[in-house]
């Protein structure tokens, strides 16, 4: 005869409380936070050393200098229509990953770190903060534009940098000011450098032309390829476009959807910055994790580049 065995209230604690441990483990969500909560991983910071480009090694002067010589309208509107008809590679996300181990940034006065590094220092310290899942994938894959670099770009200038609006007066905010633009050829165009140029007040900067780069790159791919939503979307194409969500510029050119946008973006920026600075991650212990996360937000594993 069967003999029915019943659990001790202690026992049916205990085995709850396993069962949220593994379920914590899985999604990455202990102690979760909104979104828009301020960050709590980078608080005993000393942030007075970051982006200090005044300081910044003639590597770094120098490429800003390129590249606010050679972004101009033209090599923008190219840059668009090379995209949109040729498809660079096939890889997986972690692939990507690998393959832009070996490239340094040039214009980055805060790391030399590999961008594999740099990616999951900036994830990890999202998930340390418990905020949601996709923005630890949008960690994890900010920076993967960077491939462009692989993938017939003119040199770096095309590749990394604080962005910029072209098609309109270059703003003083942008690094270094407006007097590094002085070689580039719409600098005195009558078309391009008034303050709105091209564009009106308030039309919306989904309809603004930034600098092309490893943002607007990414940006159109995880948009057609993924299902990160539009808050994971905007920190991805704006996060190097320091001008705006650092130093207020650009803001004429707002509706109001790109309000929203700016806080998300405003929100992502430490873990971004100031992750830099921490231990280097073991990513092989990591990738189960996050490979589990890049299945659940993009569809088709092998993305077209």
């Amino acid at each position: 005869m069967a003999v029915a065995v019943q659990s001790s209230p202690v026992s049916l604690e205990i085995m709850s409380d396993n069962i949220d441990a593994v379920n914590i483990h899985k999604t990455g969500l202990q102690n979760a936070k909104d979104l828009y909560d301020e960050s709590e991983f980078d608080k005993s910071k000393d942030k007075s050393g970051f982006r200090q480009f005044d300081d910044a090694c003639d590597q770094v002067k120098n490429f800003y200098a390129q590249q606010h010589t050679l972004q101009t309208v033209a090599y923008n509107l190219k840059a668009r229509n090379d995209f949109k008809n040729k498809t660079r590679a096939h890889m997986t996300v972690w692939e990507a990953m690998e393959k832009l181990n070996t490239f340094i940034d040039e214009c980055d006065p805060d790391t030399s770190e590999s961008q594999m590094t740099h990616l999951l220092q900036s994830a990890e310290a999202i998930r340390q903060d418990g905020k949601p899942r996709w923005m630890q994938l949008v960690g994890l894959i900010h920076d993967l534009g960077k491939l462009l670099f692989f993938f017939g770009a003119k040199g770096q200038w095309d590749v990394v940098g604080d962005t910029f609006a072209v098609g309109c007066a270059f703003d003083d905010k942008i690094i270094f000011g407006n007097k590094s633009f002085k070689n580039n050829e719409d600098y005195n165009n009558e078309i391009y450098n008034t303050k709105f140029g091209i564009y009106s007040h308030g039309c919306g900067l989904d309809n603004v032309m930034l600098c092309w780069g490893h943002d607007e790159y990414l940006y159109h791919i995880v948009k057609d390829q993924s299902t990160i939503p539009e808050e994971g979307l905007a920190m991805i194409r704006y996060h190097s476009f320091y001008p705006w969500h650092r130093e207020g510029a650009y803001h004429e050119l707002m509706n109001e959807h790109d309000h929203k946008m700016l806080e998300a973006v405003r929100a992502f920026n430490p873990y971004d910055l100031y992750s830099k600075s921490d231990e280097v991650p073991n990513a092989d212990k990591l990738k189960p994790y996050y490979m589990e996360l890049i299945d659940e937000y993009f569809p088709t594993k092998v993305i077209r580049w």
